[in-house]
């Protein structure tokens, strides 16, 4: 059974849930750029981008990759490379733009609101843990 950790954020705010069974299954195959509906992560009426993702490994998913393994490229600037002088390229490991089961975490951003809120709706489904202020 596929087990992903999505980030969900809409604007300054973001959210972490787990998502398995049946749920996460529907999301295989999604590549980065799809639009999903909201309940396959507990928020119906919700309309979500899947924005990109890390494997087990952590290494990052890009959107110009295509399929599902790993492939070294060759980059001047991108995600897990920031070099510091102009004209500096470095060949980084990244992940394809689909998601498989290798995949842990999926990072999505709220294309279009539900109802209700979203805390509302995380805290009804049992996904949200409330943390103590110190």
């Amino acid at each position: 059974m596929a087990e992903f950790k999505v980030v969900i954020s809409d604007g300054p705010k973001s959210w972490q849930i787990v998502v398995d069974g049946h749920h996460a299954n529907s999301l295989v195959g999604k590549k980065i750029g799809d639009e999903v509906d909201g309940i396959f992560v507990s928020l119906p009426g919700y309309k979500l981008q899947i924005t990109g993702g890390t494997d087990k490994d952590g290494f990052v998913m890009r959107k110009d990759v295509p399929g599902i393994g790993r492939k070294r490229i060759l980059t001047a600037r991108s995600p897990g490379f920031k070099p510091k002088d102009k004209g500096v390229r470095k060949r980084i490991t990244v992940c394809g733009n689909t998601i498989s089961l290798n995949i842990s975490q999926i990072n999505m951003k709220v294309i279009k609101k539900g109802a209700k809120p979203i805390e509302e709706l995380l805290k009804a489904a049992g996904k949200l843990e409330e943390k103590e202020e110190k």
